[in-house]
C-alpha cells in the first residue's frame, strides 16, 4: 500500500521528468549558490525558489542573520522545479533543505514523506501572522507543511473604456456579468466580455468552489482515505452556466498563458479579466499593452450579492523538505525570508507578489499603495484585501495535478460540444474515483 501511495505523490513530478529526461536514479545538486553569503561560518541552507527579483529578499536576510544564510538557487518554476525535487526524493538525496512550493502540490508531496511538520519547530508561533484561509491551505490535520508566502485571492479587472463605450456597468454579480457579456455582443463589439480557458486548473476549481463545491475530503492523519465530490450541485450550477455563455458565443475558449492568450488580454479581446491578485502585476507586465487602455480593479462578481464568497486563485509557500540537514535552521528561514517589511516591500514593488503576512498586508503602506497601471486606484484597499480577509482556505487532494487535468480534458470536451456541462462532472468523478482506487485510496 506505501509504495502505490508513494506513486500517486509523484502524479506532477513523473509526468514532467519524461518531459525532461530526467530518470529517478539522478540527483539535483542542491548546494550550488547565486546569492553572497554573508557569514561564512554560519550554518547554510540551500533553498530552491523562483519569486522574481528574490536575490535582494535573500540577500536581506543574510545581512541580517548571523547563524544562518540562505544559499539560493532556482531550480526552475513549477513542474520543472517539481520534478527535480521529485528525482531527489526517488533517489534518496539532491533535496534541498527549504523549497517554494505552491500551495496545491502540498499534499502531493507530503503523502511521499518529503516534507517536515513543522509544527516541531515553531510554526504555531507564527500562525497568528496569516489569516485563516492561508494557514489552512498549509495544514492537513494537526500537520502543517509549509510557511505561506502569497496568495492569489480573486477579483475583476476590466477595460472601463470599453464598457463605458457600450454603456455597460461593472458587473457585481454573475446574472450582470451575463448580461453584459450578451449586450456587449449585441452591439457588435469586436471582442467579447471575458474568456473561460478549459485549462484554467484552479481558476476553474476556485469558480466552483464559490458556489460551495468541496471537492476534495484528505487529511494526512489518515493518509488512505480520500473523499471525492466534484460533481457536486455547486459545481455543475457554475459548469452549466458558463458553458451556455459558451454556446451563445459570449465569451472565449481560449487556453490561458499563451502567447495568444497575453495578447488578447492587452489588446481588447476581452473586455474584463476575472483574476487572482496577482494579475495586476501580470497584466501590467506584458509587452504591447494598449497605452490608451483605462483599467480597473473591482471585486469578483457574486452568485449572491447579499452573502459574498471569496475565492482563492493559486499561491505559494516554503517548505522544509525531509532532506534538510539542520531542520531546525531551515524552519528558521521557511518562518522568516519573508518576516519583514523590508522583504515584503521588495516582494511588493519588485515582484508584485500579494503577501499573506499579516503584519505587510494589514499595514496603511499596502492598503493605501497606489497603481499606475490602474490610474492610480488603490485597488488592496477596493479589492483584494476584503478577498484575502474572506477567503477560508481549500482543501487540495494528494494527486491535485492529475484531478487538474482531468478536469481540462473534460472542460474541453463540453465546450467542443462534445457532452454536457453535468456528463463533464459525472465523468470527472467517475474517472477520479478510478484513479483514487488504483492507487490505492479507499474512497470515503
Amino acid at each position: 500500500m506505501k509504495s502505490k501511495l508513494l506513486a500517486v505523490g509523484g502524479t506532477v513530478a513523473v509526468a514532467a521528468a519524461a518531459l525532461t529526461g530526467c530518470s529517478a536514479g539522478e540527483s539535483t545538486s542542491a548546494t550550488e549558490c547565486t546569492n553572497k553569503i554573508v557569514n561564512a561560518d554560519a550554518t547554510q541552507v540551500s533553498v530552491w525558489a523562483w519569486y522574481p527579483a528574490f536575490e535582494d529578499v535573500v540577500d536581506l536576510f543574510n545581512e541580517s542573520h548571523d547563524d544562518v544564510q540562505i544559499c539560493w538557487t532556482n531550480a526552475g518554476q513549477g513542474n520543472d522545479e517539481y520534478t527535480k525535487f521529485s528525482t531527489a526524493l526517488e533517489a534518496g538525496s539532491g533535496a534541498p533543505d527549504v523549497i517554494m512550493l505552491e500551495s496545491e502540490v502540498l499534499s502531493s508531496f507530503s503523502i511521499r514523506d518529503g516534507l517536515v511538520d513543522l509544527t516541531e519547530f515553531g510554526a504555531d508561533d507564527v500562525k497568528g501572522d496569516y489569516t485563516e484561509g492561508a494557514w489552512k491551505d498549509v495544514s492537513s490535520g494537526d500537520a502543517v507543511y509549509a510557511i505561506p508566502v502569497d496568495g492569489g485571492p480573486m477579483g475583476m479587472l476590466y477595460r472601463q473604456d470599453i464598457l463605458d463605450q457600450y454603456g455597460i456597468a461593472a458587473p457585481t454579480t454573475w446574472d450582470e456579468f451575463a448580461a453584459a457579456a450578451q449586450t456587449l455582443k449585441d452591439a457588435g463589439a469586436p471582442g467579447v466580455l471575458a474568456d473561460f480557458p478549459t485549462n484554467g486548473r484552479a481558476y476553474n476549481q476556485a469558480l466552483f468552489a464559490q458556489a460551495g463545491s468541496v471537492p476534495f475530503a484528505y487529511d494526512n492523519a489518515n493518509p488512505t482515505e480520500i473523499g471525492i465530490d466534484v460533481n457536486d450541485e455547486g459545481s455543475k450550477k457554475v459548469n452549466a452556466y458558463w458553458n451556455d455563455l459558451v454556446e451563445k458565443g459570449l465569451v472565449a475558449t481560449d487556453d490561458a498563458f499563451t502567447a495568444d492568450y497575453n495578447t488578447k488580454l492587452v489588446d481588447g479581446s476581452y473586455a474584463i479579466y476575472v483574476a487572482a491578485a496577482w494579475g495586476p502585476g501580470y497584466l501590467s507586465g506584458l509587452s504591447d499593452a494598449d497605452s490608451d487602455a483605462v483599467w480597473r480593479a473591482a471585486p469578483v462578481p457574486q452568485w449572491d450579492a447579499a452573502n459574498p464568497v471569496q475565492i482563492n486563485w493559486g499561491g505559494s509557500t516554503f517548505a522544509v523538505t525531509s532532506q534538510a540537514k539542520d531542520k531546525e535552521a531551515a524552519a528558521v528561514v521557511a518562518k522568516e525570508v519573508f518576516g519583514t517589511e523590508e522583504a515584503w516591500k521588495i516582494g511588493i514593488e519588485k515582484a508584485a507578489l500579494f503577501p499573506l503576512w499579516k503584519p505587510i498586508l494589514e499595514s496603511d503602506y499596502f492598503r493605501d499603495l497606489e497603481y499606475p497601471f490602474f490610474g492610480g486606484q488603490q485597488i488592496n484597499k477596493d479589492v483584494f484585501l476584503e478577498a484575502a480577509a474572506g477567503y477560508t482556505g481549500f482543501t487540495f487532494s494528494p494527486f491535485q495535478n492529475y484531478a487538474y487535468d482531468q478536469l481540462t480534458e473534460q472542460l474541453y470536451a463540453m465546450t467542443q460540444g462534445e457532452k454536457s456541462s453535468d456528463q463533464a462532472l459525472d465523468d470527472l468523478q467517475a474517472s477520479l474515483e478510478t484513479y483514487a482506487g488504483e492507487q490505492g485510496f479507499t474512497l470515503e
